[in-house]
């Protein structure tokens, strides 16, 4: 079934501009968020832990950080942006206890809530807010007087007016001038979890450094197969961001076509798409989650491993060079 798609002509701006918002953390998202709220007349107050590596980034922007359970105290929206994975120790530690009765508690992800991290109370509402890009982007485009498409989601609504707060959120974020879709706490998550281990952030950079590896090993210089591998796709993503997968192959030469239709299947065979299937299966059945959880637990040693390894292989270098060659002109 296909979603509609929202704009700010479905959002009624006053269901949060009477309110207080807490954004909890001033990382990526909570940054881009709590300036694109503050822009749009919201008042925003910041949470952070004492310490907090970003709390000259938030007094630079123009707030006076708080500690995240004053901040909780004194919101009648609670936007937990801190990473996934601590968010459940935050909750217990005193989050939980701090915010209002009736309250409205906010995610940019829904992992928290869909594996049952956090265990809300009754009386509030729980809202998804997420807009489709990071931070920089969504802050960009927000001063740019465009926005990022968002998901918005509601798994409680103690209220009656989740929906309302979610859809007014979104807008003063910028997303209602992109477009706005419904999803739910699930979907959110287990699609974005899928696409990061399975499309996105893992199988790309894959195929970049294999292809970088494959045109190396073969005698090619490291340059060519730097310029090949990895800045072009800058320019596939383009096109297809632009006019899809069968537009792009119409913008490419017929050669780079016929050559994507002899590869076609090569790679991404049966044996990939199994795969695939398998990491959903691995999302849903919160395996992958138990793995961060445990992880996180134990200082991220999968996690640094896996960083170590990126920035040990040769790609990394080459991009140095030619990212320094590029910073002179």
């Amino acid at each position: 079934m296909t979603n509609p798609i929202l704009t700010d002509a479905d959002i009624d701006p006053s269901a949060i501009h009477d309110k207080t918002v807490a954004i909890i953390g001033y990382g990526n998202q909570g940054r881009a968020q709590a300036l694109n709220l503050r822009d749009s007349g919201v008042n925003v107050l910041i949470g952070l832990r004492p310490g907090s590596a970003s709390e000259q980034a938030a007094r630079d922007d123009g707030f006076a950080p708080l500690a995240m359970t004053e901040a909780a105290a004194r919101a009648d929206i609670v936007m937990l942006l801190v990473p996934d994975e601590v968010q459940a120790d935050l909750w217990n530690g005193g989050l939980a206890d701090a915010v209002r009765g009736g309250a409205t508690i906010g995610f940019a992800h829904g992992l928290a809530i869909h594996y049952g991290l956090i265990a809300p109370r009754a009386d509030l509402d729980i809202i998804l807010v997420a807009p489709k890009g990071p931070g920089k982007a969504l802050r960009a485009d927000f001063e740019r007087g465009s926005g990022l498409i968002g998901l918005i989601a509601v798994a409680q609504d103690a209220s009656g007016s989740a929906r309302a707060t979610a859809l007014a959120y979104a807008g003063a974020l910028g997303c209602g001038r992109a477009g706005i879709l419904e999803s739910s706490f699930q979907e959110e998550t287990e699609a974005d979890l899928f696409n990061e281990q399975g499309v996105l952030w893992g199988v790309i950079p894959e195929l970049i450094e294999a292809g970088f590896d494959t045109l190396v090993d073969a005698g090619f210089a490291p340059e060519i197969a730097y310029f090949e591998c990895l800045t072009e796709v800058k320019l596939l993503a383009d096109l297809i961001y632009e006019r899809g997968i069968a537009g792009m192959r119409v913008a490419i030469s017929n050669t780079a076509e016929f050559g994507a239709a002899e590869g076609n299947g090569r790679i991404v065979g049966d044996a990939a798409r199994a795969e695939m299937k398998r990491i959903l299966g691995e999302v849903q059945d919160g395996s992958f989650v138990n793995k961060l959880m445990a992880d996180a637990r134990a200082g991220y040693p999968a996690l640094k491993a896996s960083r170590q390894r990126a920035a040990a292989h040769p790609v990394e270098a080459v991009a140095a060079r030619m990212r320094a060659l590029r910073d002179q002109n």
